[in-house]
């Protein structure tokens, strides 16, 4: 019935759409295996993508020839660029989705590519032989083989879902658990952990007063994810703000007895930038009130997502707390929030391709390695997929390092420092982020993915095209001088140093408080061809200028850091042999077995002094 597969990839959620898509679209035979053909690429939490860092990120997929930036621009109702007040390092693009739009758009992605196959069903079982992955067992008893195994399992292993004091097995709300697998893994040496996330209630539009809540509309001029040609936004939703105040906290404190979460009913960590609202009214007891977000799920339904109102409580509890938040004293109420628990597998067990360093050929990506996030869990399936793809075929890794994406900087981490909460991408994790910008993800990125055959050859064409004209421009900007009189009036209004005798543009943009728009403003006339580039063109220039010493350190830090990534430690290395080497550093090496001297030294608990030991070592 089945031939044998290249990869076989578990689960259909973001991880394991883009995992799938990679591996099929370089020249994999490729299975996706999913409990429920419509639950594909589902939202289970919040209807969005990208934000904080994590724009950044669907960038850097994108880049590379991934899938999430252009269905995000295709099913998106409302753009905003975060940060655009603070350096360029910090701006981070974010779109509201249409949560039905968004999962329909990737499933039609996915049924046309051609090597790729479905099978509606639960695996069960991973078919092992000399520690060499060759297949899954389903459900319904079925063996299907294949070279290599993708594992992006979400929050469906041995889920647990709680409501107040009720709590019942499942992966998601209406849709059961997956048994068996976590069993299998630790019986084969894998160590396993307990994690807990949680979502808000949804409620009917139709009953809320926006009238009292305050506006939140996207960009007066959107941008979009995707570096191809995917329609820009003609016309958005908008979102609102409300707030919780002291009367919603003393309702909602009423259900703290029955919590499952303050009674320990809930062992596993949950996200600690995306607390459940009584975890922040008992942590944040001194605050009065917390933000909510009020969430449109889509173009043409009702359904609202209350962003910031996470929880577990009682289900009566929670209805009646959400009436007393101004603008939703009518509320009807879909259903209510709830807790989930579920396995994971700590990543410091993976290889830098995200292969497992126990099994062949067996590779996690997403939810099952600790992290949390649509965004954090696509890229980890787009580079398992596309390592899957290698390893079968004979080719090389792609291992990208932590100068060259936020991708890199979240899979080192996990790698090397392990995690025992939800992690969560930010711009903070990132030593080079003047480097790892969301503008520039395609120039860094797209060159790579091209030549691993995933980014189209059209996809390089525009990036060079683009890389050029930046150029081109930062030589006309060098070229251009510019006359005190026609510049001073304008220094003078926002209070800044005029000029006293012919100065380049390129000196003018060095200044903070002096941007390019307002240099194309001036009546320059020999500075009139600036209007023939495009905005993004221009914005790329003026970042390059503005903040060229600051790239140029950078890089020299890349560098050094470079010459360290460079000295590869043997697999076999014997650790014990350093007996100067702290207690504690020989531990962590030895577990994690690091590849290489640089990220030896991001492992949590060796020493400066540990590497110095390690590197005399080497020497000799």
């Amino acid at each position: 019935m089945f031939k044998e597969y290249d990869v076989i990839v578990v689960g259909a959620g973001h991880a394991g759409c883009e995992a799938a898509a990679a591996a099929a679209n370089m020249g994999s035979d490729v299975l996706l295996i999913t409990m429920n053909m419509q639950t594909i690429a589902q939202m289970s939490c919040n209807p969005a993508m990208g934000g904080v860092a994590k724009g950044q990120i669907v960038r850097e997929i994108d880049a590379l020839g991934g899938q999430s930036g252009i269905i995000t621009d295709k099913t998106m109702i409302q753009f905003r660029m975060l940060n655009y007040s603070k350096g360029p390092a910090m701006w981070s693009p974010r779109a509201q989705s249409d949560r039905m739009k968004f999962a329909e758009e990737w499933r039609l992605t996915l049924e046309g590519i051609e090597k790729l196959d479905f099978w509606q069903d639960m695996v069960k079982n991973l078919i092992i032989k000399n520690k060499k992955v060759i297949g899954v067992k389903t459900s319904i008893g079925v063996n299907i083989y294949s070279k290599s195994v993708v594992l992006t399992n979400g929050t469906f292993l041995n889920g647990l879902i709680h409501i107040g004091e009720k709590n019942f097995g499942g992966g998601r709300t209406a849709e059961k658990a997956a048994t068996g697998i976590t069993e299998q893994l630790i019986e084969l040496g894998f160590e396993s952990g307990r994690m807990k996330t949680g979502t808000p209630p949804r409620v009917d539009g139709r009953s809320l007063n926006y009238e009292v809540m305050e506006e939140q509309k996207g960009d007066e001029n959107p941008s979009k994810f995707s570096y191809t040609n995917t329609p820009k936004l003609s016309k958005q939703r908008s979102c609102y703000i409300t707030y919780t105040n002291t009367e919603v906290h003393e309702i909602l404190k009423t259900g703290f007895d029955k919590s499952p979460m303050f009674t320990g009913r809930i062992q596993g960590r949950g996200p600690r930038y995306c607390p459940s609202v009584e975890d922040k009214i008992n942590r944040f007891s001194d605050k009065d009130r917390h933000q909510i977000f009020v969430e449109p799920e889509g173009w043409n339904t009702v359904e609202i997502y209350v962003n910031g109102f996470s929880t577990s409580l009682p289900e009566d509890i929670q209805y009646k707390a959400l009436k007393k938040i101004p603008g939703f004293e009518k509320v009807k109420m879909f259903r209510p929030g709830y807790a989930i628990e579920y396995d994971y597998f700590p990543p410091t067990q993976l290889s830098a391709t995200l292969e497992t360093k126990q099994i062949e050929n067996l590779y996690f990506a997403g939810q099952i390695n600790g992290t949390t996030g649509y965004e954090e869990a696509a890229c980890q399936g787009l580079m398992a997929g596309i390592n899957a793809h290698n390893k079968v075929k004979n080719k090389e890794p792609l291992v990208l390092k932590r100068s060259e994406a936020y991708i890199g900087v979240l899979i080192d981490d996990l790698i090397n420092k392990g995690t025992e909460e939800p992690y969560r991408m930010f711009t903070s994790r990132a030593e080079y982020r003047i480097l790892l910008r969301q503008d520039n993800a395609d120039v860094r990125l797209t060159e790579i993915g091209y030549n691993i055959g995933l980014a189209s050859q059209e996809r390089l064409e525009s990036m060079k095209n683009k890389k050029k004209k930046v150029e081109e421009l930062i030589q006309l900007i060098k070229s251009t001088k510019i006359q005190p009189e026609e510049i001073n009036p304008y220094l003078e209004s926002i209070s800044t140093a005029t000029i006293r005798e012919k100065t380049s543009v390129y000196n003018l943009l060095k200044r903070p408080d002096v941007d390019i728009k307002i240099i194309e403003n001036q009546a320059i006339i020999q500075f009139s061809s600036l209007n023939s580039y495009e905005a993004e063109i221009k914005e790329q220039a003026e970042i390059s200028i503005k903040y060229e010493s600051y790239i140029e350190k950078e890089q020299k830090n890349v560098e050094k850091l470079n010459e360290l990534e460079g000295l590869r430690i043997h697999n076999n290395f014997n650790y014990d042999a350093l007996i100067a080497m702290s207690k504690e550093g020989r531990e962590k090496l030895k577990k994690i077995k690091p590849e290489t001297i640089g990220q030896a030294s991001r492992i949590s608990g060796v020493s400066p002094s540990d590497i110095s030991i390690l590197m005399v070592y080497m020497g000799r």
